[in-house]
């Protein structure tokens, strides 16, 4: 299902179905309506479980996904959606963005990630956008801090959120560590 923008801004109502899985309804409801004003048929909904049965009832084309749901993990959903619909375009959303779950996100099959919080702009151009064009270079590039912040996230993904090996294998005190990972991310 490859359209130009210029053929879905003229045919909205070729767009197709969306799913909108976040548990945050102030933000479900307003990314809801802008996007279907833009032409898509948009379903939202607050959990994983009410998620995996709207999919297995009728797969949508598009879904946007949070990945951190009251019931579980939003990149369960991607794996199931594209069982169900190979074809489906996912975007994940996340307001706790590190390197190590987009990598995981888009190894499964999602077409991008973006970082809450996102515009229905963004959303309505990523959603759009064609395989072949690139995404816009950020404005503001990371900070050191938010590197090296990635880079311990990684690694402690890549150790299964294990803090003592993590801590092992940065030849970091284990406690120091626990304070880094206790913090927000910085910017």
């Amino acid at each position: 299902m490859d359209f130009t923008k210029e053929e879905m801004t003229l045919n909205k109502q070729s767009l197709g179905n969306l799913l909108l899985v976040d548990d945050d309804t102030i933000f479900t409801s307003r990314i809801a309506r802008a996007l279907e004003g833009n032409g898509f048929s948009v379903k939202p909904l607050e959990t994983m479980a009410l998620a995996m049965a709207s999919i297995e009832k009728n797969a949508p084309h598009f879904a946007v996904i949070d990945i951190r749901l009251p019931d579980g993990n939003g990149l369960d959903l991607v794996e199931r959606l594209l069982t169900v619909n190979a074809e489906a375009r996912v975007i994940i959303l996340t307001g706790y963005g590190n390197i190590a779950t987009a990598v995981a996100a888009i190894k499964m099959g999602a077409f991008d990630y973006l970082e809450k919080p996102a515009t229905a702009e963004q959303l309505f151009d990523t959603l759009t956008r064609t395989q072949d064009q690139k995404p816009q270079p950020p404005a503001n590039p990371m900070s050191a801090d938010r590197v090296r912040w990635e880079h311990i996230q990684r690694i402690f993904e890549t150790c299964d959120r294990n803090v003592s090996e993590t801590a092992r294998r940065l030849s970091m005190h284990r406690r120091t560590l626990q304070r880094i990972l206790a913090k927000r991310a910085p910017r």
